[in-house]
Protein backbone atom coordinates (compact mmCIF):
# COMPACT_ATOMS: atom_id res chain seq x y z
CA UNK A 1 0.00 0.00 0.00
CA UNK A 2 2.83 2.21 0.47
CA UNK A 3 4.21 2.04 -2.92
CA UNK A 4 4.60 4.98 -4.73
CA UNK A 5 3.73 3.92 -8.02
CA UNK A 6 0.15 3.11 -6.68
CA UNK A 7 -0.77 6.88 -5.70
CA UNK A 8 -3.37 8.56 -7.78
CA UNK A 9 -1.53 11.46 -6.59
CA UNK A 10 0.95 12.69 -4.03
CA UNK A 11 0.81 11.57 -0.33
CA UNK A 12 0.42 14.67 2.05
CA UNK A 13 3.87 15.03 3.40
CA UNK A 14 4.25 15.69 7.03
CA UNK A 15 5.24 19.33 7.04
CA UNK A 16 2.30 20.12 5.13
CA UNK A 17 3.49 21.88 2.52
CA UNK A 18 1.48 20.43 -0.64
CA UNK A 19 -1.56 20.54 1.63
CA UNK A 20 -3.73 22.52 -0.79
CA UNK A 21 -2.67 20.50 -3.82
CA UNK A 22 -3.50 17.54 -1.69
CA UNK A 23 -6.73 18.64 -0.37
CA UNK A 24 -7.78 19.42 -4.21
CA UNK A 25 -6.92 16.11 -5.67
CA UNK A 26 -8.25 14.01 -2.70
CA UNK A 27 -11.72 15.66 -3.34
CA UNK A 28 -11.54 15.30 -7.22
CA UNK A 29 -10.62 11.65 -6.39
CA UNK A 30 -13.51 10.92 -4.09
CA UNK A 31 -16.02 12.72 -6.32
CA UNK A 32 -14.98 10.46 -9.19
CA UNK A 33 -15.12 7.71 -7.48
CA UNK A 34 -18.79 8.93 -5.98
CA UNK A 35 -17.22 9.10 -2.36
CA UNK A 36 -17.29 13.14 -2.06
CA UNK A 37 -20.37 13.03 0.56
CA UNK A 38 -18.02 10.60 2.71
CA UNK A 39 -16.31 14.30 3.43
CA UNK A 40 -19.45 16.16 3.76
CA UNK A 41 -20.94 17.52 7.20
CA UNK A 42 -24.53 15.63 7.52
CA UNK A 43 -23.63 13.13 5.10
CA UNK A 44 -25.54 9.92 4.72
CA UNK A 45 -22.83 7.78 3.52
CA UNK A 46 -23.19 4.03 3.73
CA UNK A 47 -20.87 2.18 6.49
CA UNK A 48 -19.31 0.67 2.93
CA UNK A 49 -18.59 4.31 1.45
CA UNK A 50 -17.33 5.14 4.72
CA UNK A 51 -15.04 2.64 4.68
CA UNK A 52 -13.51 3.27 1.07
CA UNK A 53 -13.53 7.07 1.34
CA UNK A 54 -11.20 6.38 4.40
CA UNK A 55 -9.20 3.72 2.97
CA UNK A 56 -8.58 6.16 -0.10
CA UNK A 57 -7.31 8.74 2.47
CA UNK A 58 -4.86 7.22 4.16
CA UNK A 59 -3.70 5.48 1.50
CA UNK A 60 -2.49 8.94 0.14
CA UNK A 61 -0.57 10.12 3.65
CA UNK A 62 2.64 9.57 4.70
CA UNK A 63 3.25 6.89 7.54
CA UNK A 64 4.03 9.00 10.57
CA UNK A 65 0.83 10.76 9.07
CA UNK A 66 -0.88 7.48 9.20
CA UNK A 67 0.33 6.69 12.52
CA UNK A 68 -0.61 9.65 13.94
CA UNK A 69 -4.46 9.12 12.64
CA UNK A 70 -4.45 5.11 13.72
CA UNK A 71 -7.75 5.30 15.51
CA UNK A 72 -9.93 7.58 13.04
CA UNK A 73 -12.15 5.12 11.04
CA UNK A 74 -14.67 8.40 9.55
CA UNK A 75 -13.42 9.81 6.66
CA UNK A 76 -15.31 13.64 7.51
CA UNK A 77 -12.98 13.35 11.32
CA UNK A 78 -10.18 12.60 9.71
CA UNK A 79 -10.81 15.11 7.02
CA UNK A 80 -11.26 17.80 9.64
CA UNK A 81 -8.59 17.03 11.76
CA UNK A 82 -6.42 17.52 8.72
CA UNK A 83 -7.96 20.31 7.58
CA UNK A 84 -7.53 21.88 11.13
CA UNK A 85 -3.88 20.59 11.15
CA UNK A 86 -3.17 22.34 7.81
CA UNK A 87 -5.66 24.71 6.32
CA UNK A 88 -4.20 27.32 7.70
CA UNK A 89 -1.73 27.84 4.87
CA UNK A 90 -4.62 28.99 2.42
CA UNK A 91 -4.68 32.31 4.57
CA UNK A 92 -0.74 32.84 4.97
CA UNK A 93 0.50 31.32 1.88
CA UNK A 94 -2.57 32.51 -0.82
CA UNK A 95 -2.51 36.28 -0.78
CA UNK A 96 1.84 36.37 -1.19
CA UNK A 97 1.38 34.11 -4.26
CA UNK A 98 -1.85 36.14 -5.31
CA UNK A 99 0.62 39.33 -4.73
CA UNK A 100 3.67 37.69 -6.30
CA UNK A 101 1.66 36.88 -8.94
CA UNK A 102 -0.03 40.61 -9.69
CA UNK A 103 3.32 42.01 -9.34
CA UNK A 104 5.32 39.70 -11.43
CA UNK A 105 8.02 41.60 -13.51
CA UNK A 106 10.60 40.10 -15.57
CA UNK A 107 13.44 41.51 -14.45
CA UNK A 108 16.56 39.45 -16.28
CA UNK A 109 15.83 40.37 -19.47
CA UNK A 110 16.68 43.40 -21.95
CA UNK A 111 14.04 42.59 -24.29
CA UNK A 112 11.18 40.73 -24.65
CA UNK A 113 9.78 39.34 -27.80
Amino acid sequence: MSNISDLDFAALKVSGENYLQWALDAKISLRAKRLGKCIIEGNNASEKENSRAIMIIRHHLKESLKEQYLTIENPLELWTKLNMKYDHQRTVILPKVIYDWTHLRIQDYKIVD
